[in-house]
């Protein structure tokens, strides 16, 4: 048997707090710019330039989410990830989807047990009310409130944003302007620490302009060649520094060819990896010894037909009409970055 009681009141997570923004503060006063965090980013492999680092910063001081947009393959995610290692945090990611609901990024009703527990009720003519029922005991935690309830501030990636539909966008609004979410049978669940929140979107879609207000903005575009080049390096330190330099302005090069898929950074660092692996020193001057290779950066059935070995070939003549100088020239200027 179950009666069913009415419940309205505001309740807080776990280990809450009442003044949400007193507590989320994570910066000294000395640190008063986005040069440390983005000194912390650069030790744990991500190169970010000053202003990214700025706007990420910029977004912990002030409790804000930060929306990132940029081409796929230019580090939106990497970024979120670094920033949970350089801070210590836990990483909560939500991988957006068309189609997906509230079950599926904040919570869902656990029914099975909800029907255990009334059968054992009937059982042992224990009268079970609402409250038996709809308590945080049956409570399966999604992404998004596993990073309200959290009680050690975490970084929440919401990952390819524009890839959920408007009603979805919609239901982040109270998360993101006032770090909540509100279970009808519960109450309001408030976060004690505000989650650093990061979304990131590669523009397949408009995004609403009431989420867009309640969010700081970054666009993140393809590297400059010094700084791609130190991003290779960071991450593959054991391939050639001549190989480096010349496949990342090959790959700087073919950026502006006319392609159905731009390469991004991650695409770089999978065709350098596989050169070296292939016992690449530097680009060969001969194209057959590349094009086996080019499916590490021609993802589309177009975009592999067209760079044909002449067009290979021209790109890497570019390596010899003056490269070498604009790469060195790069690399030191981001070494005085």
């Amino acid at each position: 048997m179950v009666c069913r009681t009415v419940r309205q009141k505001t309740l807080t997570s776990p280990a809450a707090s009442s003044d949400v923004k007193g507590s989320g503060s994570r910066t000294s006063p000395a640190q008063h710019d986005g040069s440390s965090l983005r000194e912390q980013l650069h030790r744990v492999g991500y190169i970010a330039d000053p202003d990214l680092a700025t706007a990420l910063w910029l977004a912990g001081e002030l409790q804000r989410p930060l929306l990132i947009e940029g081409d796929a393959g230019v580090g939106k995610t990497a970024l979120a990830l670094s920033l949970a290692r350089a801070e210590g945090r836990t990483l909560i990611r939500l991988q957006c989807h068309e189609g997906i609901d509230l079950a599926q990024a904040a919570y869902e009703w656990n029914y099975g047990r909800q029907l255990l527990a009334i059968r054992l009720g009937e059982t042992t003519d224990r009268a079970l009310v609402e409250a038996d029922l709809f308590s945080r005991e049956y409570l399966l935690e999604r992404p998004l409130l596993q990073a309200i309830t959290s009680e050690q501030p975490c970084v929440l990636l919401i990952d390819e944003i524009d890839r959920s539909d408007e009603a979805f966008e919609a239901f982040l609004l109270e998360i993101l302007a006032d770090y909540q979410i509100t279970v009808p049978e519960l109450g309001t669940l408030h976060a004690r620490h505000a989650p650093q929140v990061l979304l990131t979107s590669n523009g397949t879609r408009e995004l609403s302009d009431a989420l867009r207000r309640r969010c700081l903005y970054h666009w993140l575009d393809y590297p400059d060649l010094a700084r791609e080049i130190s991003i290779v390096r960071a991450t593959l330190p054991d391939a050639e520094s001549r190989l480096i330099e010349q496949a990342v302005a090959f790959v700087q090069r073919l950026r502006r060819e006319d392609l159905g898929k731009t390469p991004g950074v991650a695409e770089t660092l999978d065709w350098v990896r596989a050169l070296h692996r292939l016992q690449f020193k530097s680009l060969p001057d001969d194209p057959g010894g590349l094009m086996a290779t080019l499916g590490c950066l021609l993802k589309t059935r177009e975009d592999r037909f067209q760079m044909e070995p002449r067009q290979i070939q021209r790109l890497l003549d570019g390596r010899r009409d003056g490269v070498a100088a604009g790469t060195s020239t790069g690399v030191a200027s981001h070494s005085n970055d």
